[in-house]
């Protein structure tokens, strides 16, 4: 059992597990709901909504009446375009993942009538415990590790690299946030993010509980491939630590036993935490989006995990 080591947790002020306001099964035209069911080649007698997440497509796992189950996720192209879009990313990804990597199988896309669905392999699991336990992350880190070896190089064709698609996040520090403690310093760190996530890796980007299954057995899905980039081995282990940190896990003794982390010097571990502190703060102060009303809240705790551990790093003062 890895040893339970803490430190000050930040208090987390949404409602873990339950912060989606998404589409039903009942909310799809009848239309799409047939050829749905034409697909998974049996009526769909219930569904369940995934209430964890942030976007407002459909994202529920039903149950037809002959006893299978699936996971579908689905989002009108007029109406909620961003998440249309997101899972159009998300099938073609998933298409190219080998199938060594433990993420549930696109099974197949159905398009028509300005709708998009998706149905994914169902498989049973539970989202890491909040706050998080050490054993849950050891079993999550692993995984990732195993996975950084399959997904290298990154599959597929025209994978941006993580400074292509979110480097622009560095010049943030600079600019809209140029005036808060410490932008210089950030500044200076985030110049270096193109060097220092350089890599072949396919890196998902988007590691929080809720894109996370754990079996009953100790296997670990990687799921909601929405956002990935292409970047160093080692970028979504550390990234998978915001949450366990900021629940109040000491993850400075995991970073020095970590398999690819270890490794890492200090400073560039620096860099893509001031790169993320930089994104979060900045998207905490964007207007409140009505159809995902906590999306806000959680930047705001994100943020402040951050801004805690690279003070703690850098030896700010706080």
């Amino acid at each position: 059992m890895p040893e339970d080591v803490r430190v000050s947790a930040i208090p987390v002020d949404f409602p873990v597990g339950r912060t989606a306001r998404r589409l039903g099964w009942v909310h799809l035209p009848p239309p799409i709901r047939s050829a749905v069911e034409r697909r998974l080649g049996s009526a769909v007698v219930d569904a369940a909504s995934c209430d964890a997440g942030y976007t407002p497509g459909l994202a529920s796992v039903v149950t037809c009446a002959d006893g299978s189950r699936h996971f579908l996720k689905a989002a009108s192209t007029k109406a909620q375009k961003v998440a249309a879009d997101a899972y159009r990313i998300e099938a073609r990804r998933l298409r190219t993942l080998p199938p060594t990597v433990p993420a549930p199988r696109l099974q197949w896309t159905h398009e028509s009538d300005d709708w998009i669905v998706l149905g994914i392999e169902y498989v049973e699991g539970r989202a890491p415990v909040r706050p998080w336990t050490p054993t849950d992350l050891a079993a999550c880190s692993d995984m990732l590790v195993a996975a950084a070896t399959e997904l290298t190089p990154a599959p597929g064709l025209g994978v941006p690299t993580y400074a292509e698609e979110l480097g622009s996040w560095a010049d943030l520090w600079a600019t809209r946030l140029a005036d808060l403690p410490h932008a210089a310093e950030c500044a200076a760190l985030t110049a270096r993010i193109g060097e220092v996530s350089a890599g072949e890796t396919l890196v998902h980007c988007d590691l929080r509980d809720d894109n996370l299954l754990l079996g009953a057995a100790g296997e670990v899905w990687l799921c909601d491939w929405n956002w990935p980039v292409r970047g160093a081995a080692w970028l979504d282990s550390l990234i998978l630590l915001v949450g366990p940190r900021g629940d109040g896990l000491d993850v400075s003794a995991h970073i020095a036993g970590h398999p690819l982390l270890a490794a890492v010097p200090a400073e560039d571990v620096d860099v893509v935490l001031a790169h993320l502190l930089g994104y979060f703060t900045a998207a905490a102060d964007l207007p409140r989006v009505s159809n995902s009303p906590y999306l806000r809240m959680v930047a705001g705790w994100q943020r402040d995990v951050l801004f805690r551990w690279l003070a703690e790093r850098r030896r700010w003062a706080i």
